[in-house]
């Protein structure tokens, strides 16, 4: 490989077609979990040199409304539409929440819903830390959940997807268990760390609420077709092995009131369809660490000693 072009080593290559079998519970060929995105986003944050946080000069209104109208009328509507088709999210949560609206955290964690670490606000950044405060930020989402909830954080979603060098290494050494910030398969694969164990959980942009109606600029109704086509393509591959789909979603889009008639149409499909073990993210590494996660690391080794 040429100089400067090295892999970076976060993960092995194992071919998809040719792995260890992961098998679901009760049979079930993919593993299917909703993520809403529960988040705060501050009207004039302090400025991070590698990125702004608003694209119009601050206080961006506009911005900060549209967002806000997810935690003020958008959550509601989601929650209800999951509850009434047996779906309880994984939270990729702003931990500031915790404070800023704990009548929601409250709410869902009641629901059983579960809740890992999306950073503090979604207008802070992790790029230009040092360690000393990335560790800072990692205590600080673990402490907070711990104290408004209960519940110990197992995963990681990075604040507006930013990261260090060194975030996966560190996640892994406070004994987190999964990473949602490697988009590079449809399984949950092993990564490596410095210490400890850490998976990475199939996490999805394709699929992702933002990018169908923001990036890709989908119709409500096209958007729900794309997660029942992506649904129905993983169950049939599930079948030779368990696959997994992420459906991540904003509460400010998929909550609005023209967009949650058709995905509660998703939902409907998933449900009634037999083959999705309808679980969270936490559940899923659990049940790979406890399962799949050595084979894989087999696998590994069999593809590197092959190459050589």
């Amino acid at each position: 490989m040429r100089e400067g072009q090295a892999d970076p080593g976060l993960y092995d290559f194992r071919p998809y077609r040719d792995r260890a079998k992961i098998q679901w519970p009760g049979g079930k060929s993919v593993a299917v979990w909703v993520s809403p995105n529960i988040e705060f986003y501050e009207l004039d944050p302090p400025a991070n040199p590698h990125r702004k946080s608003w694209a119009k000069p601050h206080p961006d209104v506009v911005g900060y409304a549209h967002r806000d109208y997810g935690n003020r009328v958008g959550h509601y509507r989601l929650a209800e539409v999951m509850e009434r088709y047996g779906f309880r999210g994984s939270v990729s949560l702003s931990v500031a929440m915790c404070q800023h609206c704990p009548e929601i955290i409250d709410q869902v964690n009641a629901l059983g819903w579960e809740f890992f670490s999306h950073g503090v606000y979604n207008t802070r950044y992790s790029y230009g830390m040092d360690e000393a405060q990335e560790r800072a930020l990692i205590e600080d989402a673990i402490k907070t959940v711990r104290d408004a909830t209960g519940q110990t954080i197992k995963g990681w979603l990075a604040p507006a997807l930013t990261h260090t060098p060194r975030t996966l290494d560190l996640i892994a050494e406070y004994g987190l268990t999964y990473t949602c910030d490697l988009y590079h398969d449809d399984q949950p694969g092993p990564v490596h760390v410095a210490n400890g164990k850490l998976i990475s959980m199939p996490y999805s942009l394709e699929v992702n609420d933002h990018y169908g109606f923001s990036v890709y600029n989908m119709s409500p109704r096209d958007y729900a077709d794309t997660l029942i086509r992506q649904y129905d393509r993983l169950a049939a591959e599930g079948a030779a092995s368990g696959t997994v789909m992420c459906i991540p979603l904003h509460a400010y889009l998929i909550g609005q009131p023209h967009r949650i008639g058709p995905f509660e149409e998703v939902l409907r499909h998933i449900a009634a369809d037999g083959r999705a073990w309808i679980t969270r993210s936490g559940d899923i590494a659990d049940h790979f660490l406890a399962h799949d996660y050595d084979a894989a690391v087999q696998d590994a080794a069999r593809y590197i000693g092959e190459a050589r």
